[in-house]
């Protein structure tokens, strides 16, 4: 049912199948499973800042099973130290930095300077997410590849609750657009389409970003779905039915097709950041950095090859429509925007089900860090070929997130 091209872009929907089907994915599944991507620091403690939280979901399959430190490779842990050249000399912050994971002695000055870069980029003013505080106690690394994002049982009130402030309070709505607020699917929006159309190319694709953040989550949990539960196995796989009521075009009133267009869109804009990223990883300086040299290298390699690739697709999406008009109120829409977004990255702490909470921080995470990049365009042309890059930088956070949620 989803075929031709997309509303506000020059691409259609076979474009995209065949190159991510064919060419794209089955190199980006295989980044992901290394131990750069894999594991994903985060801070699931933290309360929910909106509204008295106690919705905590008690079924197992919402746990998350933090890693022990030991399994994290160690200059993963040493990456994630905070550290400046002034530290160094500091004795109380030495202790600190052993206590934590040291950089490793033997590495050559230049791998030195690359691992500690990723820490010196505090949560700037250019940034659209809400980032954890990764040196909490609180904080722990998660294997993403053992707590795979798929059906919980997390649903009801409660997860509708996460979707309606995220659409009713952070999607640039008019006002006067009113909806009755029944909790029943939280699914039908429909009434959100009609003003779609009507609202600058900015604010639409804010709002068709966020729809296909949406629809991708509820892809993965209809195809990864508990299907049988007994004491003796659990079984998952897809779920047909689930997948037909969130998007079968004649059961979601013709809503379905246009979601899925928009998990399309959400592609496309994703697809752009990384085909623009690639003078940031290209540097010789810039090492995926486990403390397994061979690995690292060859990982390097597969990622220059996947942000190449991205970046000789034929009909990327052309962000310079995004802010092109009046330079005030290109600044002033931008700003809002990423605050928007912001919203919705704290709203992620809301989310009752830990794995749900995992995986939603992780992908909101990773669609800032996109958008990050498409705004800093001109930073990233400016990069020099060796040394720091000052202008614009990207933690280990954002680089783990940007390539899992684009993965999703």
């Amino acid at each position: 049912q989803v075929t031709g091209y997309l509303d506000d872009c020059t691409c259609d929907v076979e474009t995209i199948d065949a190159f991510n089907n064919y060419k794209l994915f089955p190199r980006l599944n295989e980044l992901l499973e290394s131990d750069y991507f894999r594991y994903y620091k985060v801070n699931l403690q933290k309360p929910c800042p909106f509204w008295e939280d106690n919705s905590h979901c008690g079924m197992r399959d919402c746990a998350v099973q933090p890693c022990p430190s030991d399994e994290v490779p160690d200059g993963i842990r040493a990456g994630s130290y905070k550290y400046s050249e002034e530290a160094n000399n500091l004795a109380e912050e030495c202790e600190e930095a052993k206590r934590l994971g040291a950089v490793d002695d033997s590495l050559s000055k230049e791998t030195r300077q690359a691992v500690l870069q990723w820490a010196q980029h505090d949560d700037s003013s250019d940034s659209f997410c809400q980032a954890d505080d990764i040196h909490s106690p609180d904080a722990e690394y998660v294997d993403l590849l053992l707590n795979p994002e798929r059906y919980t049982g997390y649903k009801g009130p409660d997860a509708w609750k996460i979707w309606n402030s995220i659409y009713e309070e952070n999607c640039f709505k008019p006002q006067n657009v009113k909806r009755p607020l029944a909790s029943g699917r939280g699914e039908s929006f429909i009434y959100l389409t009609k003003w779609v159309s009507r609202v600058c190319v900015e604010k639409r694709a804010f709002y068709r970003l966020i729809s296909g953040l949406h629809a991708s989550i509820n892809i993965h949990l209809s195809a990864r779905y508990l299907l049988q539960d007994t004491w003796s196995e659990k079984k998952w796989g897809p779920n047909v039915t689930e997948f037909q009521q969130r998007f079968d075009e004649v059961l979601t009133s013709g809503e379905g097709p246009r979601r899925l267009k928009n998990l399309y869109f959400l592609y496309l804009i994703e697809l752009r950041a990384l085909s623009k990223v690639l003078p940031f990883f290209e540097r010789p300086s810039f090492q995926l950095y486990t403390g397994n040299k061979s690995q690292d290298a060859e990982m390097k390699h597969l990622l220059l090859e996947i942000l190449h690739l991205a970046k000789s697709f034929p009909l990327h999406f052309d962000e310079n429509s995004f802010f092109a008009g009046n330079k005030k109120e290109a600044a002033k829409l931008k700003e809002e925007f990423r605050l928007h977004f912001k919203n919705i990255s704290k709203i992620m702490d809301c989310v009752g089900c830990f794995k749900c909470r995992l995986w939603g921080k992780l992908q909101t995470q990773g669609l800032g860090t996109a958008l990050k990049i498409l705004f800093s365009e001109k930073l990233i042309e400016k990069i020099p070929e060796s040394g720091p890059s000052y202008g614009f930088q990207l933690t280990r956070q954002e680089i783990v997130a940007l390539f899992n949620a684009f993965g999703r």
